[in-house]
């Protein structure tokens, strides 16, 4: 019988933070994809990305249906998304393309994930009204991550042009509805 209680008790627990678990899965494939770039396995890189997206499209869903909406589960996604969507698709690019670019292509790197850290904050203490102000980072980040397919195509400096131009847009202030 105690057994019982105790499996019952744990069942509980585990889902009342289960869109926690859900984030700090997508924080975990967003780390994985940073140390696949760093060690030269590209294709995982993106893998872990596309994953981690899968990931964050969940969590918020599953803590909308279990009435488990917090801070603290705010927060949390906001360090997962930075993550996932910052710094790994810059480290992914940096290494493939930027680094060729010297101190630039660093310069490029580190403006795009500030911009998304910015966006990131500035959506925190926004109130919610049904509408994004600026490119959401999720967005930003699979925009950079599809760009790996196109590394045959398009020269090396179209990557820097694409990350200031989804910088400026997750920093700018235009407005998109939420779906």
């Amino acid at each position: 019988m105690l057994f019982i209680e105790r499996m019952d008790h744990t069942v509980k627990k585990l889902r009342s933070q289960s869109a926690n678990i859900l984030t700090i899965g997508n924080m975990g494939f967003g780390g994985a994809s940073v140390m696949a770039a760093l060690n030269g396995a590209f294709s995982y890189s993106v893998l872990f990305i596309f994953v981690a997206a899968f990931l964050d499209r969940f969590d918020g869903i599953v803590a909308r249906k279990f009435n488990q909406e917090s801070e603290l589960g705010k927060q949390l996604d906001s360090m997962s998304d930075i993550i996932s969507f910052g710094v790994a698709p810059a480290i992914l690019l940096y290494e493939l393309v930027l680094r060729d670019f010297g101190i630039t292509g660093m310069v490029f790197t580190v403006f795009y994930i500030a911009s998304g850290a910015f966006r990131l904050a500035r959506f925190n203490i926004s109130e919610s009204n049904g509408y994004f102000t600026g490119l959401p980072i999720t967005a930003a980040g699979t925009v950079v991550t599809l760009s790996f397919f196109g590394l045959s195509v398009f020269p090396p400096v179209f990557y820097m042009f694409l990350f200031i131009i989804c910088s400026l847009l997750m920093v700018s202030t235009f407005t998109l509805k939420k779906i």
